[in-house]
């Protein structure tokens, strides 16, 4: 998400760190690039005139040009500005007053709706609640068989009355079976339109005078630009809207309807979608993505994505076979599968300081399907051959590759690899050990 543009920032910035002094004449250029920047990353033009002016006005004072480092300090204007167009802070999702909580999702067909309530249900669920899951939208075909499917996979309760009740009356018994099962969240899946009319907003108005929903949630799909800004301002002219959940951020390089519709319609984004399946949603965080967009990484976003996917077990053991030496094929399927768990890796590249603008990087795409190659390969091994690679000689290559339905080329590359990567390890262990003589304790990394 916004590597376009992010690769356009840091190309301008760099340019600026190129000069020894700054005058008004290089900020007013470099902003001139900005703003070409803003817009072909099709962000509002209001949004751009505003954050253009804000820049300039801080960026050419006497402070910033008299600087010893005044790239830096233009960069750090930037970022504020980045931030008070998308927010200054994270918006969490409001459950207050008696349960059960209503949380009204709408929006367009094709905004990625249906899945949002899902995606919400699942995320809800992790911070402790117990959802349901309302099935509100009686017109678009198979729509209550989607969400049905949805609650069935997740093992969410899905309240329905099929397609011939209205979806005021639907709703309002809703609340009953919430009480009945104990359920504390009702996420109200409502109709979507191809086209924002009369009649979609008088069934929204009525449902939300029939139970007072504390979230009013609009999904808008990143990947329209410029029509998402004006679908979430129609909404919330005529909706007490009180957030957004941005879906297919990870599909749209641009990511200009994010840095628009905040600044536009005064309302936060509170969730983002960031790929197909249901764990795939994840809190907005203004001031991280902010710094992303600059390539300053989001380190926190990292950590937070270890602490909540890997198993914490699993990682203890393989730092003790890295410091005993004993790197298996064992311990190399473990920590692919927990890297794994944490979402795409070029996601995950993206979050570290620093590494999405080096050039070597800039272009590199991780292929899942080719680690899943590798993890049958691996399968394939007996347990012997995982924790011995040196026994596996020419007829157990050729064995390996048939289980695994890879051919004896992939194998020998990937034990090839291997070898290289324990050699490192034993350095590394050797290393820590002979800093460990002359006084000096444990390497930072081995804590």
């Amino acid at each position: 998400m916004f590597q376009s543009l992010s690769d356009k920032l840091q190309n301008i910035f760099n340019s600026l760190r190129g000069k020894g002094r700054l005058t008004e004449q290089n900020i007013t250029d470099a902003l001139k690039e900005v703003k070409l920047a803003l817009l072909e990353a099709d962000v509002h033009f209001k949004v751009v005139k505003n954050f253009i002016d804000s820049v300039k006005e801080k960026a050419v004072g006497q402070e910033v040009l008299s600087s010893l480092t005044p790239a830096q300090h233009v960069i750090k204007i930037v970022h504020d500005a980045l931030i008070d167009i998308v927010g200054s802070k994270e918006t969490k999702i409001h459950l207050g007053g008696k349960a059960p909580h209503f949380i009204l999702v709408c929006g367009l067909q094709g905004s990625g709706k249906t899945t949002s309530c899902g995606k919400l249900a699942a995320y809800l669920r992790k911070k402790g609640h117990k959802p349901m899951l309302v099935a509100g939208d009686i017109y678009r075909p198979a729509a209550i068989k989607q969400l049905e499917v949805i609650g069935e996979q997740l093992s969410i309760p899905v309240f329905s009355m099929g397609n011939q009740v209205s979806p005021v009356e639907i709703v309002k018994n809703s609340r009953d079976k919430a009480l009945i099962d104990a359920c504390d969240v009702v996420i109200v899946d409502t109709a979507g339109r191809l086209h924002i009319d009369e009649e979609l907003m008088k069934e929204l108005k009525d449902i939300v005078e029939a139970v007072t929903p504390e979230e009013i949630l609009l999904v808008v799909d990143a990947m329209v630009g410029q029509d998402a800004v004006n679908i979430a301002k129609q909404f919330n002219e005529t909706l007490p809207v009180t957030g957004f959940i941005m879906t297919k951020l990870d599909g749209d390089a641009r990511g200009g309807a994010a840095l628009s519709i905040r600044h536009i319609t005064q309302k936060p984004i509170k969730l983002i979608g960031i790929g197909e399946k249901l764990d795939a949603l994840e809190p907005f965080h203004p001031e991280r993505m902010a710094s992303r967009i600059l390539g300053m990484g989001d380190i926190l976003s990292l950590i937070e994505k270890a602490q909540s996917s890997m198993d914490i077990e699993k990682m203890k053991d393989l730092e003790k076979n890295l410091r005993e030496a004993n790197f298996s094929f064992d311990d190399f399927l473990t920590q692919l599968e927990q890297i794994q768990k944490m979402g795409p890796i070029d996601q995950l590249l993206g979050m570290i300081p620093g590494l999405s603008s080096m050039p070597q990087l800039k272009d590199v795409k991780i292929d899942e399907k080719e680690l899943e190659h590798i993890k049958a390969i691996i399968r394939s091994m007996t347990r012997q051959e995982r924790k011995v690679p040196s026994i596996i000689d020419g007829s157990r290559r050729k064995r390996i590759a048939s289980g695994s339905g890879r051919n004896v080329q992939e194998v020998n590359k990937l034990l090839k690899q291997f070898e290289q990567t324990r050699k490192m390890m034993k350095q590394v262990t050797k290393m820590q050990g002979m800093f460990g003589k002359f006084g000096g304790g444990k390497m930072p990394f081995f804590k």
